[in-house]
């Protein structure tokens, strides 16, 4: 795990929630070279795997926004990366960011830190009640159509409404971007040529689309200062197994999901050093 406490302040953080995507479809698309992208950024090129805190998009983020990333599936107890002061965690230990606040988000924002969510999927809509509730966390927040399940270009306008934002914002100041990627979730039968239903060939296809988009935004989050990146599942999906579709059950396909964390340097343009 890494130590992400002499980093806060000085390094943008970038956590992205790949919504549904399985661990088995993460490591089958590495594995047969459709995601070189993501293959060139994760550590040791591999994808963790984890346990998800929640088996469906509203309960996994209302534990990821309190600090409960995915759990390491190894037994034992795992010390988080960020908490909120809680007495007697025994998961919050000398490396762990401890935030004197109600959830990491505002945590960070306590920190100065710019927070901004780009939501994907219905719970960050923000078009009822329900949909209001984790975009509230942030202070900048960002839901229409073009970003949702429904838009096969969904991820390639999520990742232009963010550079769009992330332009808007002086690089002096430090930010925390949220980005729900909505294009791994049902439906998503429509990345794979000639399919009429969602299956794992069909979400496989989708994470190589995801993974040629992805890249634009990271470019440019490193151009403005060095990145904490998190890119992870917020759980997986059934497609058929023991007779389950679906999540919000509790099932191997629905519980483990792939997980990495890793640090890049800022990338400072040859014409901007001085001989």
């Amino acid at each position: 795990m890494l130590d992400l406490r002499p980093l806060i302040g000085t390094n943008d953080v970038l956590m992205v929630t790949l919504d549904a995507l399985r661990y088995d479809v993460a490591q089958e698309a590495l594995l047969a070279g459709l995601t070189p992208n993501l293959a060139s950024l994760l550590p040791d090129s591999r994808w963790e795997h984890r346990h998800t805190p929640g088996s469906f998009t509203y309960s996994a983020h209302q534990a990821f926004f309190s600090g409960f990333l995915p759990t390491p599936s190894e037994p034992g107890q795992h010390e988080r990366l960020f908490a909120t002061s809680f007495e007697g965690s025994v998961t919050t230990g000398d490396t762990t960011v401890v935030f004197d606040a109600g959830d990491i988000i505002h945590g960070f924002a306590e920190r100065g830190y710019h927070t901004v969510c780009v939501g994907g999927v219905g719970f960050f809509n923000k078009q009822n009640p329900l949909g209001t509730i984790l975009p509230a966390h942030f202070q900048e927040s960002h839901w229409n159509q073009t970003l949702g399940v429904t838009d096969i270009a969904s991820t390639e306008n999520q990742v232009r409404l963010s550079i769009e934002i992330l332009d808007r914002v002086p690089d002096h100041q430090r930010v925390f971007l949220f980005l729900n990627v909505s294009a791994l979730h049902q439906p998503n039968y429509m990345y794979l040529q000639g399919a009429k239903e969602d299956s794992k060939e069909s979400q496989i296809m989708a994470l190589a689309y995801v993974d040629k988009h992805l890249p634009r935004l990271i470019e440019r989050m490193v151009k403005r200062a060095p990145l904490i990146a998190l890119i992870f599942s917020d759980h997986g999906t059934a497609y058929g197994e023991d007779g389950f579709v679906g999540h919000r059950i509790s099932h191997e396909t629905v519980w483990t999901v792939p997980y990495s964390e890793f640090i890049l340097p800022q990338s400072i343009p040859a014409d901007s050093m001085s001989n």
